[in-house]
């Protein structure tokens, strides 16, 4: 714990700097730890994280502080999901209203363009387990426990709210016009050799529609059997971060690292659309240096983070070409076109924000050059790698 005294009072001092002069429009940050995709021809890349925790459930952070890391990160959106019906905190800090951590952040990022999401975790044991529930209208809905003239502990009211049907809870939510999606599917107290297997309850609910994504990467832990649920059964892929922490203890940004987050193709820059997109399944997984999605989705968004460019040929005949990256992926290519390389392997590294030049043998000159790549971190179904082409005019 003594580690972690110097700590605190740095992330005290980011809500400060954030918050205490009433402007959140251009907030100090690092630049470097930003989350950085570009949009793609069609839509706006939007960088969301649908799955966090605050005090109000059993985060230690108060939700402003969600908001601050959000803006450090760069994120367009973000999610505050409190359990329900887990309240750790209930003696220190009781609220009998559940939309309370949402409000308290929306009034953090009033002076942004940050978007807040109304949401809330659905906390059950199997076959339920955990599901969150997004774009609410009112959490208080979505659980019950009777009313007492006695202050509920903790354990008391967890064991009572349990006993209110999960169906319950998910019928509530759908009457809100809620998106709903099934959390850390794989997680080992349900099953302990990290292999999810989808019950009844989940199929019933998909075949009525009333649950609508599945998570495939949970901080630390992506799950290609939840990726192929997804796609065997309709369901949007999400990636989150749950953190329940500050993000730099989690994630440890200021060494390279990033939460896993949920890019969402949306045509505008709004919570209704960023909710048209996910109920129309538009969104790629951006997990430690995977992309992960659907290749309609994921496909576009490559061609928007990749590009061929200065191509020109040396006196002797050999083209040089250049490849830039606006995005934070560092992406990893396999020359899959019938040309070689000149001047290394078939594999090629073009890190993230970076331009990475190279030589080809064409034989004879040629007036424009196409390339095929294997994307080896981007991931179209488990373990099936993107392809994709670049071209470019020669000069």
């Amino acid at each position: 714990m003594k580690s972690f005294i110097f700590i605190i009072p740095s992330a005290v001092l980011l809500t400060v700097s954030i918050f205490g002069h009433g402007s959140a429009d251009n907030p100090p940050g690092d630049e470097v730890r930003k989350i950085v995709f570009p949009d793609t021809t069609s839509y706006q890349t939007l960088v969301f994280d649908p799955h966090t925790h605050s005090v109000f459930s059993d985060g230690h952070v108060w939700p402003r502080i969600r908001v601050g890391e959000a803006f450090r990160d760069g994120l367009d959106a973000l999610a505050i999901t409190e359990h329900l019906e887990y309240q750790p905190h209930i003696a220190d800090i009781p609220h009998p209203d559940r939309n309370r951590a949402y409000e308290d952040a929306v009034q953090a990022a009033s002076h942004s363009d940050l978007i807040i999401v109304p949401g809330a975790e659905i906390t059950r044991d199997m076959p339920a387990s955990h599901m969150n529930a997004l774009f609410i209208l009112d959490a208080n809905e979505l659980y019950w426990v009777p009313k007492s003239a006695e202050p509920y502990n903790s354990r008391v009211f967890t064991d009572t709210a349990l006993q209110w049907p999960p169906q319950n809870a998910v019928k509530a939510a759908n009457e809100q016009g809620a998106f709903v999606f099934w959390n850390h599917a794989w997680w080992t107290k349900d099953f302990p050799n990290g292999i999810p297997s989808v019950s009844d309850f989940h199929l019933n609910n998909i075949r009525d529609g009333l649950l609508h994504g599945i998570e495939i990467a949970n901080g630390e832990d992506y799950s290609e059997e939840a990726f192929q649920i997804a796609l065997d059964n309709g369901l949007t892929l999400i990636g989150s971060s749950d953190v329940h922490n500050l993000v730099d203890w989690d994630y440890q940004p200021h060494k390279g690292g990033h939460r896993p987050v949920t890019l969402v193709l949306a045509s505008e820059r709004t919570t209704d659309s960023m909710k048209e997109a996910m109920f129309g399944r538009r969104t790629v997984v951006w997990f430690k240096n995977l992309l992960i999605g659907r290749a309609q989705h994921l496909n576009p968004l490559l061609e928007a983070c990749l590009s061929l460019h200065d191509a020109s040929y040396t006196p002797k005949d050999i083209l040089t070409v250049s490849i830039t990256n606006k995005s934070d992926a560092d992406f990893q290519l396999r020359n899959l076109s019938p040309f070689g390389f000149h001047d290394q392997g078939d594999l090629i590294t073009v890190a993230q924000h970076s331009t990475q030049r190279f030589m080809v043998k064409t034989g004879l000159r040629i007036e424009s050059i196409v390339l095929e790549f294997e994307v080896l971190n981007a991931y179209t179904a488990p373990r099936k790698t993107a392809t994709l082409v670049l071209q470019s005019q020669i000069r």
